[in-house]
């Protein structure tokens, strides 16, 4: 008797998880269907998100080509400690070796003035006149201690060095600013400033777009349903589930976003690569993120789809919402 139970529990169980997926299926199938039906509704709302998920593809490529850049920039940029020609080669040594143990620190190089001197003279050497004036001159160039950080606008450890290590105070050239004060400085904060105000604008514009786009698919829903009404109304009389009901739409609008990520990421790559010389040109370390683009495009075009399909569901939810309370 408990066998013959328990035959039958499986077997409704088996029973309800079939009827679940014809379900799942239907609505999956109703809901493609809806594509044709408003076919320029559709071209306009696929559309109208393609844009919106180009704009997030444009904004993450730009966001990694800047951070690329940035991070080549701060390799090739040096802060500048100017030496006294007089000062104490062991002493100098100390301060090349406590300016290592700096965290923002990545690497130190002392010149002294002497290869100053040669490579002055060889960066003029076709110039007689200043030459001449070179050999001619009694006065010394400054021993420099090259410094390059791993940011560059994280100067506040090393300021704080220049202002406290004593033996530092004793070795420096007094008569010259290191280079990350003054004109150099004001440079350096400028490019800062510019990339944060790109960025802020980026996330702005994408803001704006993802929710024009959330309103396109909305009332793309909303004009379906509107459509559908009669329809909507008797499924309700006959007792079909709010899921069932909603499922279509839901899936219409998952479709939209899954076909706009598609030709936002086929568009977006060959965009990147249309503009690669052009931004290899203008100083911008691109090609980094253009090679990952084309490498993981099936990767990427899968993240897009995931987040078509955010902006689809949160956009059929709301507008089915209403209609669904007949």
């Amino acid at each position: 008797m408990a066998k013959k139970s328990l035959d039958s529990k499986t077997f409704a169980r088996q029973k309800r998880t079939r009827r679940g997926w014809i379900t799942f299926w239907r609505m999956v199938r109703y809901g493609v269907n809806n594509l044709t039906r408003n076919a320029w509704l559709t071209i306009a709302a696929t559309a109208i998100m393609t844009i919106t998920l180009m704009i997030i593809f444009a904004s993450v490529a730009t966001r990694t080509i800047l951070s690329d850049t940035i991070s080549t920039f701060n390799q090739g940029v040096d802060m500048s400690l100017y030496i006294d020609t007089e000062a104490d080669n062991e002493a100098v040594q100390q301060v090349q070796d406590d300016i290592k143990r700096l965290e923002s620190v990545r690497g130190v190089k002392y010149i002294s003035p002497d290869e100053q001197r040669e490579a002055f003279a060889e960066r003029y050497k076709n110039n007689p006149a200043i030459l001449e004036s070179l050999q001619m001159a009694t006065n010394r160039f400054s021993g420099t201690i090259r410094v390059n950080l791993y940011d560059i606008e994280d100067t506040g450890e090393l300021e704080d060095f220049v202002d406290s290590n004593e033996t530092y105070k004793e070795v420096a050239d007094n008569s010259r600013e290191p280079s990350f004060a003054g004109e150099r400085k004001a440079v350096l904060d400028d490019i800062a400033d510019r990339v944060g105000t790109f960025q802020i604008v980026g996330y702005v514009l994408l803001l704006i777009f993802v929710a024009i786009s959330i309103l396109v698919v909305f009332n793309t829903i909303r004009m379906a349903i509107f459509n559908r009404k009669e329809e909507i109304y008797m499924m309700k009389l006959i007792g079909a589930d709010r899921s069932f009901i909603r499922g279509p739409f839901v899936v219409e609008a998952i479709s939209y976003g899954a076909i706009a990520a598609i030709l936002a990421t086929v568009l977006g790559t060959l965009l990147l690569r249309s503009l690669r010389d052009g931004l290899i040109e203008f100083g911008l370390t691109a090609q980094p993120t253009i090679d990952f683009m084309s490498n993981y495009a099936i990767l990427i075009a899968l993240g897009m789809m995931v987040v078509g399909a955010i902006i689809g569901v949160i956009s059929s939810l709301l507008a089915t919402r209403r209609y669904l309370k007949i």
